[in-house]
């Protein structure tokens, strides 16, 4: 098992690896000189390397700054409406008239949703005269959407 040893006030954080076998989400001791430790267990470490090739390379998962700003991305995503948006764009360049028109939407939800999306960077807009005409950002978006759809139309996997 993994162990997370925590050290005083200041949560001094020491990693340790060892063969205790126990269930113990969480152990406090207090060490000589009365400054409390607590224990943590993290996760299960085999100890063996199970990654093919000669030579293992640590791997790193996301920054936790990036991983949070990639999950607001994602869940401002999760809209239905915002993705028929998206869907109508990736055809082509249209105003909010004609997307409040072809979702069946009022114009001021259709603003309201596109303001999110320009505040995502995932579409910009152009004045002419009285109206504003929108488009995809750029090919990432379209990209994104396309890999999404696609995806969902793949069969499933039958584990």
């Amino acid at each position: 098992m993994r162990l997370n040893l925590v050290i005083g006030e200041k949560g001094t954080s020491i990693g340790i690896e060892d063969s205790i076998d126990t269930s113990l989400s969480q152990l406090s001791l207090n060490n000589r000189s009365g400054k409390n430790m607590a224990i943590e267990k993290i996760a299960p470490v085999c100890g063996e390397s199970h990654h093919q090739g000669a030579k293992f390379q640590h791997l790193q998962g996301l920054e936790l700054e990036k991983a949070q700003k990639m999950a607001e991305f994602f869940s401002l995503l999760g809209d239905a409406n915002r993705l028929r948006i998206l869907s109508l764009l990736a055809k082509q360049e249209l105003c909010v008239c004609d997307l409040a028109d072809d979702l069946g939407m009022s114009e001021s939800a259709v603003s309201h949703q596109l303001r999110t999306l320009r505040a995502l960077r995932l579409v910009k807009y152009q004045k002419q005269g009285r109206r504003v005409f929108y488009r995809l950002a750029d090919h990432h978006v379209l990209d994104l959407y396309y890999a999404v759809s696609e995806h969902l139309e793949e069969p499933a996997d039958e584990d």
